[in-house]
């Protein structure tokens, strides 16, 4: 299985609930939609940005939902005793029986 591995920290200084942090993905998404509309010109805006600087938004709203989903992974460990590590191994396996993914050959 080739995978890229994406560590994103648990933020200081924030009481995130699962309702509060569902609402804020749901914002960072979409924002994410917005970036990507704009770059399409489906708001029907001129488009006054390079497509390089486009696309660098488009990175930094999606990072944006990450560390949002990834707080809201921290809040079903921290208030829900969810094991996060199974759950994505659970993940993965539905992922490689849906043929998304391909199980790793032993050498």
């Amino acid at each position: 299985m080739d995978t890229k591995n994406l560590s994103l920290p648990k933020l200081n200084q924030l009481n995130p609930t699962l309702e509060s942090t569902a609402l804020k993905l749901m914002e960072e998404a979409g924002e994410l939609a917005q970036v990507i509309g704009k770059f399409r010109g489906l708001s029907g805006e001129q488009i006054s940005m390079d497509e390089e600087t486009i696309v660098r938004e488009v990175a930094n709203e999606l990072l944006d939902v990450a560390q949002t989903a990834v707080t809201m992974m921290f809040v079903l460990e921290d208030q829900f005793g969810i094991d996060i590590q199974d759950a994505v191994q659970r993940h993965c396996d539905k992922l490689e029986k849906k043929g998304y993914l391909s199980a790793e050959k032993a050498d």
